[in-house]
């Protein structure tokens, strides 16, 4: 099991990821960028594709547009279900792993957003993934999806670090009303390229006694810029775009959106 796939992660979710994006948002604009893209290529649907607990999804839905979701994380699936509910939104979520899910329907745009693609942990897995994505996409479909550059600076310092040397990340208030702090730890494979970590979880009570302590595992693959290129095309789709940021910088930033065309 990886970080999303247990409940008391689907459920604080929305929650740690507001307070850790706070002060400097990796993925800031994100949700403009992909109504763009959703307006101007989904006029025969969107799938939202690890849609986690539906940040991308329902705003979409919000917006007017035709899309679904799907998420590994049956958790996940049912936080973004409820939300929906709730929002009186009308899309449909289902669990399916991005290599093989299968759909009823093909779609204009796929959205893999923000880290959802380097959860796949190999080139074999990858390529799975854009064929089948491939298959659920009408002529000349796009699919974006982002992807992080190897940094062999930072990778250098993960490789020398064991998953016991945690790092304080954050401290944010769970569903519960409950403090509770987040440490990470990362090492790093070089062959691979698969960054493999822990987050620990501290949860307090409000007296600032730790009452309870989980750990939650996470793998995450790095991918060359020249992989996906060729990838992507050995797959079936054109590179029509790759930004540095989402607001189309072309600037070598190290985490690149990217944006296929089916052909």
């Amino acid at each position: 099991m990886d970080l999303h796939d247990f409940d008391d992660v689907a459920q604080n979710y929305d929650l740690y990821l507001g307070e850790m994006y706070k002060e400097k948002d990796m993925y800031e604009g994100f949700q403009d960028f992909y109504l763009e893209l959703a307006k101007k290529y989904g006029k025969d649907g969107v799938i939202d594709i690890a849609c986690g607990t539906g940040a991308v999804l329902l705003n979409l839905a919000k917006n007017g547009i035709d899309v679904d979701g799907s998420d590994l994380s049956e958790a996940m699936v049912n936080v973004c279900s409820k939300k929906a509910a709730t929002k009186n939104l009308k899309t449909r979520v289902f669990a399916g792993n991005m290599t093989n899910f299968k759909s009823d329907r093909k779609y204009s745009l796929a959205i893999i957003a923000r880290s959802g693609f380097m959860h796949l942990l190999s080139g074999e897995d990858q390529r799975k993934t854009l064929l089948n994505i491939r298959e659920h996409l009408t002529d000349g479909g796009i699919l974006t999806l982002n992807t992080f550059q190897p940094f062999p600076i930072i990778q250098a310092a993960q490789m020398q670090s064991s998953l016991e040397d945690y790092r304080f990340r954050l401290e944010y208030t769970n569903k519960d009303g409950l403090k509770e702090k987040i440490y990470c730890s990362e090492t790093y494979d070089y062959i691979s390229q698969v960054m493999t970590g822990n987050w620990k979880f501290e949860t307090y009570d409000n007296n600032g006694k730790i009452i309870s302590e989980r750990i939650r595992p996470l793998k995450m693959r790095h991918t060359y810029i020249s992989e996906l290129t060729y990838l992507a095309e050995l797959c079936g789709f054109e590179v029509m775009a790759r930004y540095g940021d989402y607001y189309k910088s072309t600037e070598e930033t190290g985490r690149y959106t990217w944006i296929l065309k089916k052909i």
